[in-house]
């Protein structure tokens, strides 16, 4: 049985629950790590919350030098981004919702605590980078909800991608099969 018979006999609509979760979720991560990226090492969004979830025998200058100067400004929304073209690709859609599970959990606490401390001291979150302030700001209560969608959108693409754990959609699988790699 070769990789085309498997695809052509099966209902499709898991396929495409999975594709639109996909390519939502991906697109989301994409334009939110871009703009991130567009900022060339600023600060995105409130960071004031992390010492209040970082315990104190952790939070060493050395720590929190690189959090400030290479963790959130740089691998955080190259992060995003890659996350968010694999999961546009197809590639191990499953394992990329997983790994972007403690990601959203973050911006969720992070958003939580802007929303807990006051709206008025904390007008907008940040979470676009540069694109908030080309298309206008968003609020930390907009944000949270922008995270429970992305949060749901990512379950989905766990429970509903209707082949195995480490697969890829099925243009991936037509791809690698017809060119033999």
């Amino acid at each position: 049985m070769s990789v085309y018979d498997v695809y052509k006999n099966r209902p499709m609509v898991r396929d495409i629950i999975s594709i639109v979760a996909c390519v939502v979720l991906g697109a989301i991560l994409i334009f939110s790590g871009t703009g991130k990226l567009g900022g060339l090492g600023q600060m995105p969004g409130q960071t004031e919350f992390l010492d209040r979830f970082i315990p104190d025998f952790l939070l060493t200058p050395d720590f929190a030098y690189f959090i400030g100067t290479y963790f959130i400004p740089w691998i955080l929304p190259i992060a995003e981004f890659i996350l968010g073209m694999l999961l546009i690709l197809g590639i191990m859609p499953r394992l990329m919702a997983i790994l972007f599970l403690p990601l959203v959990l973050g911006f969720m606490a992070n958003n939580s605590y802007m929303i807990m401390t006051g709206l008025k001291e904390y007008p907008d979150c940040g979470c676009f980078g540069i694109w908030e302030r080309i298309l206008g700001p968003v609020s930390p209560l907009q944000s949270m909800y922008m995270d429970i969608g992305m949060f749901i959108l990512a379950v989905i693409i766990i429970v509903v991608h209707p082949a195995p754990f480490f697969s890829h959609q099925f243009w991936v699988d037509k791809i690698f099969a017809r060119n033999k790699i």
